[in-house]
Formats: structure tokens, C-alpha cells, sequence
């Protein structure tokens, strides 16, 4: 036996700590490894499995460690500590016959850095920043350099970094466990950025062995692959300081909200199928986007995904950019860039369930951790993912950690919520007897609920002018409305029951519309329970739904003039507007993630008209108050005439705060109408500032030329009365201005 090992006066191999080592158990490797007082000597202990052999820096010499163990376990005894921390010096034994030796500070030098008071905030669902404690974080502690990794696992023996620096072996870095937080923690001296890792994890009832991604990783490698990368401290110079000044003071209630939703892998491609990246997209993407008029982009989810069909719905990277299109700042650059050319970004999100992967969330260490045990309450039939445990503080922290982070770190302006319906309703897409209600016996996810009017007092709180957008397609009340009154506190719904009604009527062929007229209509008697956003989404054209050009009957000529008229109906309809991309210009194929949108159809005649249309209502709807300011208040809308279902016609007044007016009048049916006569507001002349039969939009130029003098006679309930030419399948806009 080495001498040296006799002066604990207890056998080595009767040590039970070192067979927890060797079995890759051990619990808290800080009573173990490192450097300690042992009675009347100082030792230092290391274990490096790969090493030929070991050497401690003691007072500016490094002195040899003895082999205490041939599985690697070092040690050092001397009458003093070394200095902490102290440098190892390790001679590579795996690389023989070429001797590589290396210098790094041992990991186990370096005391814990959480503070109690982040844990206690973790544990009680109330640390809206776990990114800036959990994950990983490049990182000085006492002058050296190296990055700290903390992982929630309350149920693991043993958790491990593991990544290339220690060969993924899950022996060499074991992790220390604060109490009962259930968060371990280790820092690691000398790591470069871009390291890849993961952490093991052994379970501590069953001892299964789980190599799992970290949840809160801002970057990973790219897809198939699926392992953290250790961060890069490199900061963007962000230039967007006057924007969120005036976002803060941004009355977004009456102000236009015109949203061109994209995905990032298919908006345009390289010729050899590469996707854009985010600066690329930066380039080309943001004077498209002034061009046509929108104010906000809209991506879906660029959080990190495994497979590109799921488009980012589901998630398991919820604070990491995802790597197909760049890295962190690639994607902070986009969004400065948009903000710089006064263009809002908002950002699809997804808290409502996560996918199976094995490498990530998915029963993350051995238990049911970020889900429910019973599928009944964990599982989604729909999507095959998993649910989250809102009621779970550690799971409410995390996710509201995740939107902090993009509002906090990336500027973002705003948060789509994906799928809030399936959130709220514990029965949502279920049969009775697979669904267990809540502890007063009702349907509603108390704890979703709970959750969903925290995340947006936070959002509003702590970024003043960012939006919450749900999607919600039931008739829950309040989703739009303050939490103080009761609400969900989000800033506005989809109006998913417009957008049914609309594009149904829009299926039927025109001599058969006259019978749905109530789909027009109907819209109003709810029009302004909440604060609605008009889809004309993603979700519309695909799945076999195919384009919205489609879906509209008739003939080619008749197809593009009822997709005029759509948008025509969309853009001076009370709501603010949302449009995917390609509806602008007409696609005529469903859209296909795999590919980049039929740019090539934007030169052809018909659909370059689709265009230009789409381009003028975006900047009428902007630059005319009556089209935007009351969009959520009864005074901003009236009815002229909603009874003509014989001829298919609709027609309606939009006014601004200070009551000037605008006039819509849309005919659903191929007929020109020839003296059409609508009520009027108030004395003319009025002017036809919009016609989607334009010439210039490939319409026959049916329309109003010149001036169009009122009667002077009432009608319809109003003061005066024009009477007006009423292109097919069009729309008009009406105005005392010209323009």
C-alpha cells in the first residue's frame, strides 16, 4: 500500500466513496474531490481516468500526484492547501506513443455560485429570469476564466457535464446538488465558447442512465445533431434604443397593426436549397416588408427544433435561436435591423406542449418533470407531445423565463401564443373518460390559467408597448381583456370565428352566396368582446386546405378578383390584419415549408395585381386614421346596409376618433351593379380612393371616376345618399378626401 495512504489511517479500498465514484453515483463529488483538511494533513484528490499522470501546483511547483487507484484516482498530501484555486498539470495517457500534457484549474477549486435567494424564487415559480442562473454561462470566478452549468433535476443520484473536453464520460464531471432545489451545479475551468455538452443523468430510484440536452442551452449544434454549445460572450451593438423608447409610449389600440407572418426556411432560398440566413433575411426581407406596407413581421417559432416539418411548433430549444439560419446575434442583428427600419418583430411561442424527443425535455430525469405522469392530463392526442405542469413552480418559472428571455435579449415586440385554446380546457380534443376534470370539477386548466395571467402582467410590466397575441379559437371570455377585470391580460385574440365565416362564405360560388349572407354579418354581434387580429395565417394553406387563390370559385379571372375582394374585406374590417406570406402575392400552390415561396408567379399579370392591391390597402389602412384608430370600439363601425343578400352586397362606415369617415361598399357577386344606391354620412363630394377591379390591380376598371355628389336626400337611416357603380366581385373605398 503507498505510504502515503496510511496517514488517514484508514484503508483505501475500504472507502466507500471511491466505489460511488468509480460507478459514476456519486452524489456530492465535493465531499470527495478537491482539496481538504484530513486531521493532521492536507490532501488534494483528483480523478482523471485518461491521465498517465498528475501533477499539483503547490506554492508555484507543481508537484506528482500518486496513483491511488488504476481507474485514475489521484491524490496529493502536504502539510498545507494549495492556493485556491489551484492549477492540475495531466499527462495524457490515451494519446500514447505522443505524450500530450496539458494544464486546467481544477473544476472542484471552485465553490457554488447560486445564491440561495435565485433558488428559493426557482422553487416558488417566481424567477422570471432562470436564464441568467440555469444553463450555461461563460463566466471569471476569482479571475479565471471557464463556464458554469446548472441543471434542475430533483430527482437524479448523480448528474454529470459531459461533453468532447471529458469524452462523455459522465465520471469525470459530476455536479453538485443544492438541498432539496433540485439544481446542481458545477463550474468548469478553461471551456471555450461553442464547446458541446450535455448532461448525464442517473435516476435515483430506478438507476437509469438519461443523456439529455440543456433545457436552458441559447445555442445547440445543428440539426440532426442536437447537443448545448457553451455560450459566446459576444454582444451586438444594438442601435434600436429610440424605437423601444417610442414603443414604450405606443398606443397600440388605435394605432395600425398590419402583420406579414413568415417562416424563415421558406420565405426565399438559395439556388442550391440553402436557407437564408437571419442577416440575409435582414438584407432582403425588411425593405420587402416596407415596400408592400406591413408593420410587423411575425416569425414562427425560431426556437430550436429538431425537425424542420414541424415549422417550430415543436419546440425543445426554449431560449435558443435555432442554428438552421445562424447563431444568437445573427438573429439580435435581424431584429435590430427591422427596428431600425421602424418595422416591429414578433415572435411565435409555444408553452403549451413540447415534443418526445429522448434528448430533451421528455421525462427529463427519469420522472415526469416538465409534464403530467398521467396521460390524461399530460399527453396531447393531437400533436403526440407532451403537456406542460403549470402547476409545477419549477416548469412556471422556466417558461416564463423563456419569454423574459426573447423580449429581454432578442427585442422582440411582442409574443404570438400558440394553441392557448388547448390550454385552457382540460377536456380539449378529448372523449369523456379521457380527461380528468380540476378540483372543483370543471373542464378549465386552472393552473394554465394561472399561468397565462402571469406571463402577460409580465410582459406588460416589464416591457411597456410589447403585445401578447392568443391564439384562441373558442369563445372564452376575456382573453383580451385586463386580468384586473378578470381576463387573461393578452393584448389581442385571433378572430378565428371571422376567419372561418369569411373564407367559407368566400368557398361558396357566388349565386349561392346570397343564401350565407348571415357569414358576413354575424361577425359584428361579437366584433368587440375582444380585441381582435384578422388571420389569414399559415394554418389557412396547408394540409390539404391548399392556397387562398384556391380556394376561390370561378373561373381564373374570377378567382383573383374574389381574392381582391378578400383583402379588401380584411383591410377595412374592425381588427388589426394578419396575412402569411404568399397571400400577397397570390400563390397559387399550398405553401411547402421545403421550398421557398412561387416568387416567380409575382411577374406574371394576374398575380403582380394580387400584389399591388394588397400593397395599396396596407399603406391605405395605415395612413387613414378611419381604417385603424377604433378597430376595437362599436363608434369606429356602422352598418350602411348589412340586408342586401339578394345582390350579395355589403356596405359599411369606418370612422376615426375625430368622426371622419371612410365608405366600404363590396359586391360578392360578378354582377356590376349600375346606380347603386348607399346612404351617406354627411354632404360630399365623396371620391373613390380604392377599387379592386382597378385596371392597375388586372380588374376590368369597372368603378367612379372624378367626384361623386351626394342627393341631399337621406337614406338607409342616414343624412344624405350617393349613388355609385358597383364593380363585380370587388370592393370600393369611399372618402371625402381625395387621394
Amino acid at each position: 500500500m503507498n505510504p502515503n495512504l496510511m496517514k488517514s489511517g484508514i484503508p483505501y479500498r475500504n472507502n466507500p466513496m471511491l466505489d460511488i465514484l468509480l460507478a459514476a453515483r456519486l452524489h456530492d463529488p465535493f465531499a470527495y474531490l478537491g482539496a481538504r483538511k484530513e486531521r493532521d494533513y492536507s490532501l488534494v484528490r483528483a480523478f482523471y481516468p485518461y491521465a498517465a499522470n498528475v501533477w499539483v501546483n503547490i506554492a508555484g511547483e507543481f508537484e506528482p500526484m500518486v496513483r491511488v487507484h488504476p481507474a485514475g484516482v489521484f491524490e496529493w498530501h502536504g502539510p498545507a492547501l494549495p492556493q485556491m484555486p489551484y492549477l492540475l498539470r495531466i499527462e495524457d495517457g490515451s494519446a500514447a506513443p505522443e505524450r500530450i500534457v496539458y494544464e486546467t484549474y481544477d473544476a472542484y477549486a471552485f465553490p457554488p455560485q447560486i445564491s440561495d435567494h435565485d433558488l428559493y424564487l426557482f422553487n416558488e415559480g417566481r424567477l422570471r429570469q432562470a436564464y441568467r442562473t440555469l444553463g450555461s454561462h461563460a463566466m471569471e470566478i476569482k479571475g479565471i476564466a471557464g463556464v458554469l452549468f446548472s441543471v434542475w433535476a430533483p430527482n437524479a443520484e448523480r448528474v454529470s457535464v459531459v461533453g468532447s473536453f471529458n469524452r462523455w464520460d459522465g465520471r469525470v464531471h459530476p455536479m453538485s446538488v443544492h438541498g432539496s432545489s433540485g439544481v446542481w451545479e458545477l463550474f468548469i475551468p478553461g471551456l471555450p465558447p461553442g464547446s458541446l455538452y450535455k448532461y448525464e443523468i442517473r435516476n435515483r430510484n430506478s438507476g437509469e442512465i438519461l443523456l439529455k440536452t440543456d433545457p436552458y442551452a441559447t445555442q445547440y449544434e445543428l440539426r440532426p445533431n442536437n447537443a448545448a454549445c457553451t455560450p459566446n460572450k459576444g454582444e451586438i451593438g444594438w442601435h434600436d434604443s429610440g424605437w423601444i423608447a417610442d414603443r414604450a409610449a405606443w398606443d397600440w389600440l388605435r394605432a395600425p397593426l398590419n402583420i406579414y407572418e413568415i417562416h424563415a426556411g421558406s420565405w426565399k432560398r438559395h439556388p442550391d436549397g440553402r436557407f437564408y440566413t437571419y442577416r440575409e433575411l435582414g438584407r432582403y426581407l425588411v425593405p420587402y416588408i416596407r415596400e408592400m406596407g406591413y408593420t410587423h413581421i411575425e416569425l414562427l417559432p425560431v426556437s430550436e427544433h429538431p425537425l424542420d416539418e414541424s415549422w417550430g411548433y415543436q419546440t425543445t430549444g426554449y431560449f435558443a435561436a435555432t442554428s438552421r439560419y445562424g447563431s444568437p446575434d445573427d438573429l439580435k442583428f435581424f431584429v435590430d435591423t427591422c427596428h431600425q427600419a421602424g418595422i416591429g418583430v414578433l415572435l411565435d411561442w409555444v408553452p403549451a406542449h413540447f415534443p418526445q424527443d429522448a434528448f430533451a425535455l421528455s421525462r427529463f430525469d427519469g420522472t415526469a418533470l416538465y409534464e403530467h405522469e398521467d396521460p390524461r392530463v399530460g399527453l396531447h392526442q393531437d400533436w403526440g407531445t407532451y403537456i406542460f405542469n403549470f402547476g409545477r413552480n419549477e416548469v412556471k418559472s422556466f417558461l416564463l423565463s423563456s419569454a423574459h428571455y426573447w423580449l429581454s435579449e432578442f427585442h422582440f415586440d411582442g409574443l404570438r401564443v400558440d394553441a392557448v385554446a388547448s390550454m385552457l380546457y382540460l377536456d380539449y380534443s378529448r372523449r369523456p373518460g379521457e380527461w380528468l376534470p380540476n378540483r372543483y370539477g370543471g373542464r378549465e386548466n386552472l393552473e394554465a390559467i394561472d399561468f397565462l395571467r402571469e406571463l402577460n402582467i409580465m410582459v406588460h410590466e416589464e416591457f411597456p408597448g410589447a403585445l401578447t397575441l392568443a391564439e384562441e379559437s373558442t369563445a372564452w371570455p376575456a382573453v383580451s381583456r385586463p386580468t384586473y377585470v378578470g381576463g387573461l391580460g393578452f393584448s389581442m385574440k385571433w378572430n378565428m370565428g371571422w376567419m372561418n365565416d369569411t373564407l367559407s362564405y368566400m368557398l361558396e360560388n357566388p349565386v349561392h352566396r346570397r343564401f350565407h349572407h348571415d357569414r358576413l354579418t354575424f361577425g359584428q354581434l361579437y366584433a368587440y368582446t375582444e380585441n381582435f387580429v384578422l388571420p389569414l395565417s399559415h394554418d389557412e394553406v396547408v394540409h390539404g386546405k391548399g392556397s387562398l387563390l384556391s380556394k376561390m370559385p370561378g373561373d381564373a379571372w374570377q378567382q383573383f378578383a374574389n381574392l381582391r375582394l378578400l383583402f379588401t374585406y380584411q383591410m377595412t374590417y374592425p381588427g388589426k390584419k394578419l396575412n402569411f406570406m404568399g397571400n400577397e402575392f397570390a400563390q397559387g400552390r399550398e405553401w411547402n415549408s421545403s421550398r421557398e415561396l412561387d416568387w416567380y408567379q409575382s411577374s406574371y399579370p394576374q398575380h403582380s395585381g394580387v400584389q399591388a392591391a394588397l400593397r395599396d390597402l396596407n399603406h391605405l389602412y395605415a395612413n387613414i386614421p378611419a381604417l385603424h384608430q377604433l378597430d376595437f370600439s362599436p363608434e369606429g363601425f356602422a352598418w350602411i346596409d348589412c340586408h342586401d343578400a339578394d345582390n350579395s352586397v355589403i356596405s359599411y362606415i369606418r370612422r376615426a376618433c375625430d368622426g371622419s369617415p371612410v365608405l366600404v361598399i363590396l359586391n360578392f357577386t360578378p354582377v356590376p351593379r349600375i346606380g347603386y344606391r348607399i346612404g351617406a354620412p354627411s354632404p360630399g363630394p365623396y371620391h373613390e380612393i380604392f377599387n379592386s377591379d382597378s385596371s392597375h390591380y388586372g380588374g376590368g376598371n369597372v368603378g367612379n371616376m372624378g367626384e361623386i355628389d351626394t342627393l341631399g336626400q337621406p337614406w338607409m337611416g342616414l343624412p344624405d345618399s350617393v349613388i355609385i357603380t358597383l364593380p363585380p366581385l370587388a370592393g370600393i373605398i369611399l372618402s371625402l378626401e381625395p387621394r
